[in-house]
């Protein structure tokens, strides 16, 4: 393991599926840590099933670190039953650190020797065999498109090329749980995107990962399951497409460019709200395809035709800024989003949000 650091009620936006602790790879029962009078954690569940990817999301200050060092065995916890790699943390912390990498939000990766030498560095720590360490770290460098700099200080590499270093450090001992807090923090988007291409294939080929990130599109690119973690609890949990559903704000806008059109579309329908002077209409909608056929079937009846149809559907933004912001009530309605292929089928356009 590479050994780097760094109360409300909650809504769920589905249950999370039952599993026995073999099936997971990571569990948290009642996790519950504080420091002094300030809990961070109060009394949180998650649930990680093997071979998947679960995103943590929160305010900076939220937990989410502290969450990630508990179950990598870096600080302890105050109350809770917590297992990783089927090892229960209060009785096998040794074999729970043998399963697990763990990536911090600052890199390990020391500036003044070689790539190479870093990843030698971990091949040591991780007592392999001098052939054996030599091996790994030719193939990780290889992997992780660092061979050509394998032998340049670290010091000279860009941040993309430390972060990557960093978690082919992480991987010298062929963990099948990585830990990633916050992995991407200041990579310029291509790095970013790179980086996702790597946190696939490892998903890919059965390692479990564990993601915190303050960015909500990588949450929403790579997590099969998301949590948000608010004031020490989980606010809500579940799918991407999920937790979209428990936020309102989902509408259909109408576009006219005839004033005449859009008073008749505005007699029609009469629970739109108008802009006289941009000459649109706005429908509260879920985006299905029921709903667009019935806004389509209300202009037909009115001989009217709209000269642009948009589709917006709640994104990640939208579900953290409502779980987040104080006195907020997402609303707990399902099916609050439309799919590209029920716009298709309506033979409208869905609006691109953000």
């Amino acid at each position: 393991m590479t050994n780097t650091t760094r109360t409300t009620t909650t809504t769920t936006a589905t249950a999370t599926a039952t599993a026995t602790t073999d099936e997971l790879a990571i569990s948290a029962t009642g996790l519950r840590k504080a420091y002094g009078d300030k809990t961070v954690l109060d009394g949180i569940d998650i649930q990680v099933p093997t071979g998947t990817v679960f995103s943590l999301l929160g305010p900076n200050g939220a937990g989410k670190t502290t969450a990630v060092k508990i179950l990598s065995t870096l600080i302890g916890a105050d109350a809770g039953q917590l297992h990783v790699g089927g090892h229960d943390l209060a009785v096998a912390p040794q074999a729970v650190r043998a399963a697990i990498g763990v990536t911090g939000q600052f890199s390990a990766v020391d500036g003044l020797i070689t790539g190479e030498e870093n990843m030698f560095l971990m091949a040591d720590l991780h007592h392999l065999s001098k052939q054996e360490g030599r091996r790994t770290a030719a193939e990780l460098l290889e992997r992780f498109d660092l061979a050509e700099a394998a032998k340049k200080p670290a010091s000279t590499y860009s941040g993309g090329m430390k972060r990557r270093l960093d978690l082919a450090m992480t991987l010298v001992g062929d963990p099948r749980i990585i830990f990633l807090d916050e992995p991407t923090t200041g990579l310029d988007p291509r790095s970013r995107h790179t980086m996702w291409g790597i946190i696939r294939d490892l998903v890919a080929g059965g390692v479990t990962v564990f993601l915190t990130t303050q960015y909500l599109d990588e949450a929403d690119e790579l997590a099969d399951r998301i949590a948000v973690l608010h004031d020490g609890t989980i606010a809500a949990q579940g799918t991407a497409e999920e937790l979209k559903r428990i936020v309102p704000g989902g509408h259909v806008r109408l576009r006219f460019t005839d004033p005449a059109a859009y008073q008749s579309a505005a007699v029609a329908l009469r629970e739109a709200t108008r802009d006289d002077e941009a000459l649109t209409l706005q429908i509260p909608s879920d985006g299905s395809q029921r709903e667009l056929r019935a806004v389509l079937d209300w202009l037909d009846a009115a001989g009217v035709e709209a000269d642009e149809l948009t589709v917006h559907t709640p994104d990640l933004d939208d579900v953290f800024f409502a779980l987040t912001t104080p006195n907020a009530t997402p609303n707990t309605t399902p099916n609050a989003t439309a799919t590209a292929s029920q716009a298709d089928q309506a033979n409208q356009p869905k609006e691109s949000v953000r």
